[in-house]
């Protein structure tokens, strides 16, 4: 019998909270993209987060560690290797991942985009590591007059395709898009390709909503899979999807924003009352992070703040929030890449006897392992439990 009916699980993507021990192998000494932010805008105002037990785990300007907390608070290390999306939200759903996916910082080697171009039908231009809105600005007006595909990456494991959606119509798009995920395995198998449609006239190019993820599918099962194949409802809000390739999913929902996300988790906690309700605000990582915006990344971490009692209020005492991140990406920093980081954990429940300081945990799979437990799946190799750290010793349940 499991405690909980239903796990609400909450991505603030990016927002990590401090340099791992390695972190200075992947070039992120000093990273805390959470702490930092607050220093850089003279202090934070989370009044809620605060409430939960932000300021315990980490010294963060203008979030206080109270006496007491509403929740269960610690931080996680990530185990696998990498500092991506894909990684980090594996390793939360059980699967830990000893290689990283590769990385391409001078471009793609001439034979795959040889090979992408003849499988395809169309020719490329770009084959850079930029910044998505630059390179449209850069080679928007020659991708619409000739055709050609802009391709370009980043120091994260992407293989990125923009196109206009007047030259490129959006399904051909994602047909192609299809065709590079197919071809890019082995040593050429990155983590994503990622469809990324603009619109507007020379001069005024923007990104349009409707970038789309192609991800690799996890090698093993994760605990998305467990639940499906067990009856549960998993239902993700954002990116959740694309990351496992939606695979293990009863139902998902696209977002524009983050306050498209929280307006749609707190839709979905009246439809679905049992299972796991996945979500990814990604507006941390894609609009902030990446482009080194700190005083946005503060914002937004405001605005969520001051929506996270709607997503308490919807709660019953049979559900148990989660609220972490998977990486870093801090904005303070030089680099615009994700940072090596742990990541919060916020662990809250209305029905807990009790909240505690959950401590350093060695892996993001720890959250996985304990979800299994709560559902009486079997267990994963990797990660440990943190329910019986929430609950009575007499509790029989867990």
């Amino acid at each position: 019998m499991s405690k909980f009916k239903r796990v609400i699980l909450l991505i603030l993507d990016a927002c990590g909270i401090g340099e791992l021990p390695d972190a200075d192998l992947y070039g992120d000494s000093g990273s805390n993209t959470i702490a930092n932010t607050a220093e850089k805008v003279g202090g934070l105002n989370l009044p809620n987060l605060e409430k939960l037990g932000l300021g315990c785990i980490h010294n963060i300007q203008g979030v206080k560690c109270l006496n007491s907390s509403r929740a269960s608070y610690g931080k996680m290390a990530e185990l696998s290797a990498g500092k991506d999306s894909t990684v980090g939200h594996w390793e939360i759903c059980g699967l830990v991942s000893k290689k990283p996916f590769p990385v391409f910082p001078y471009g793609f080697p001439p034979e795959l985009i040889s090979k992408f171009e003849k499988l395809s039908g169309f020719q490329t231009i770009g084959n850079i590591t930029a910044s998505g809105t630059v390179i449209i600005e850069q080679l928007g007006d020659r991708h619409v007059k000739t055709g050609k595909l802009i391709i370009y990456t980043s120091a994260d494991s992407v293989f990125q395709i923009a196109a206009h959606k007047d030259t490129v119509p959006l399904e051909k798009l994602y047909q192609v898009c299809r065709i590079a995920r197919d071809m890019l395995t082995d040593d050429w198998g990155v983590s994503r390709v990622i469809a990324r449609p603009f619109e507007g006239s020379s001069g005024n190019y923007i990104r349009t909503p409707e970038r789309k993820d192609f991800s690799l599918p996890p090698p093993h099962e994760t605990l998305l899979d467990k639940l499906n194949i067990n009856g549960h409802n998993v239902v993700t809000i954002g990116k959740i999807h694309d990351l496992f390739a939606n695979r293990g999913i009863t139902r998902s929902y696209h977002t524009k924003s983050n306050l498209d996300g929280i307006l749609t988790t707190l839709d979905i906690i009246d439809k679905y009352h049992d299972g796991l309700i996945f979500i990814n605000l990604v507006d941390f990582d894609m609009l902030w992070g990446h482009r080194n915006d700190y005083r946005a990344f503060a914002k937004g971490l405001e605005q969520f703040d001051q929506h996270l009692p709607k997503i308490l209020s919807a709660l019953t005492p049979e559900d148990l929030l989660i609220i972490t991140a998977d990486h870093g990406c801090d904005p303070t920093t030089k680099s615009t890449d994700h940072s090596r980081e742990y990541v919060p954990l916020l662990v809250y429940s209305g029905s807990l006897p009790k909240t505690t300081n959950l401590g350093i945990r060695k892996t993001f799979a720890d959250i996985a392992q304990s979800v299994a437990r709560n559902f009486d799946l079997q267990p994963f190799p990797v990660g440990t439990s943190f329910l019986s750290d929430l609950t009575d010793e007499n509790d029989r349940d867990i």
